[in-house]
C-alpha cells in the first residue's frame, strides 16, 4: 500500500468554499498523511529535517493549494527552497526522492477554456505548472497530472461535493497496492484517473 502524503497550504482556509470541502474529505482517507504547512509554520519557519523525514517515508507527495497568481501560496516556494537542499533531494549525492510520485491538487478561479491557448491566459494550465514538473524532474521523481477543480467562484456545493468524492476515490486508487503508476504520465488530469479501465489499476 502506496503512503501519501498531502502538503496543505491555504493562508485562508475560513474564506475557501473548495478546500473547505476537500480538506475533510482527505482527511477521512485511512492512510494518509495530513501536512497543514501555514498551521504548522504560521511564520514561515519550516522545520526541513521534520518535513525531509515526511518525504522519505512517503511514496506519493502531493501539493494541495488554491492556484494563486499562476502558482503556489508563498510558503510551498519556501518549503521547495528549504527542504529540496542540494546533495539530499538532487544533485550526484541527492537521490532520497528517487522513484516517488510528485503532483498537484488545485482549486483554480477561471475556467478550464480561460487556461488555454485561445482564452483569457493564453496558457494551459500544465504550462503554469512546469516549475513543478522540472522540480520532479530535477529530484528523480515522477510528476503526476494535477487534479484541478477549475472555475471555483461558480461552483455550487453540490458541485465542490463531487469534486471531493473524485479527490478520495482517486487517492484510494494510489494507494493501492496494485496501483500501476505508470498511467499517470498519459492522462491530462489526476481526475481522469476515475475514467481508466480497472484492469489499468491491476
Amino acid at each position: 500500500m502506496a503512503k501519501i502524503l498531502i502538503n496543505f497550504a491555504h493562508p485562508a482556509l475560513e474564506k475557501s468554499r473548495v478546500h473547505a470541502q476537500l480538506v475533510p474529505a482527505v482527511k477521512s482517507i485511512p492512510g494518509i498523511t495530513f501536512n497543514d504547512l501555514y498551521e504548522n509554520y504560521p511564520d514561515l519557519d519550516i522545520n526541513v529535517q521534520r518535513e525531509q523525514k515526511l518525504l522519505a517515508n512517503h511514496d506519493i507527495i502531493l501539493l494541495q493549494h488554491p492556484f494563486y497568481w499562476y502558482s503556489a501560496p508563498a510558503i510551498v516556494k519556501q518549503w521547495i527552497d528549504l527542504v529540496l537542499e542540494h546533495g539530499w533531494a538532487y544533485g550526484h549525492t541527492g537521490k532520497a526522492l528517487k522513484g516517488k510520485t510528485f503532483g498537484n491538487i488545485i482549486s483554480v478561479g477561471g475556467s478550464e477554456h480561460s487556461y488555454s491557448k485561445e482564452g483569457h491566459h493564453g496558457h494551459d494550465i500544465h504550462d503554469f505548472l512546469l516549475p513543478f514538473r522540472q522540480t520532479a524532474k530535477l529530484c528523480n521523481m515522477q510528476y503526476a497530472a494535477p487534479f484541478v477543480v477549475f472555475g471555483v467562484h461558480k461552483k455550487e456545493f453540490e458541485d465542490i461535493r463531487e469534486y471531493s468524492r473524485q479527490l478520495t476515490e482517486v487517492l484510494r486508487r494510489m494507494q493501492s497496492a496494485d496501483f500501476d503508476a505508470s498511467a499517470l504520465p498519459g492522462l491530462a488530469y489526476l481526475n481522469q484517473l476515475l475514467q481508466l479501465p480497472a484492469q489499468t489499476q491491476q
